[in-house]
């Protein structure tokens, strides 16, 4: 199922998840669309679906470095080699945060919703998985 935007139920969860106080890294899988999506923004010129996420990426950095966040890595995607054979990425993003909090004051804030839009022509499909450090079940 191709999905690009959270549900109220994943974001309550995720709000209700975990101790604020330690950093949470957002595990980004990005599929682009071949043309980007600007039917509720007919103004915007018209692109690739990469070009118009390298739009958003150009000034969410600005919202992400304003609470604190950073860009752990960002690359390109290659094979699955764990997977459904159809579930292809284009790029792959970490960002990190200082806390839950700091993620939610991002996505609130007026320079944020300004852009938002780019990021949702762009994407055919898109994953967003947090994670925070510490011990896991498995030892590797």
């Amino acid at each position: 199922m191709k999905t690009v935007e959270p549900t109220a139920s994943q974001i309550q969860a995720f709000a209700a998840q975990a101790d604020d106080t330690v950093p949470v890294i957002m595990l980004n899988l990005l599929r682009y669309r071949e043309q980007a999506d600007y039917t509720n923004h007919p103004d915007e010129l018209p692109c690739s679906g990469r070009e118009a996420y390298q739009r958003y990426a150009a000034k969410a950095l600005a919202c992400i470095e304003s609470v604190g966040g950073n860009v752990c890595f960002a690359g390109v995607a290659q094979t699955v080699v764990i997977g459904p054979e159809d579930e292809q990425w284009d790029d792959v993003l970490l960002v990190q945060y200082p806390s839950r909090q700091a993620f939610f004051d991002m996505l609130s804030s007026e320079q944020y919703r300004s852009i938002g839009f780019h990021r949702t022509a762009a994407l055919d499909d898109s994953r967003l998985v947090a994670v925070t450090p510490g011990a896991s079940g498995s030892q590797l």
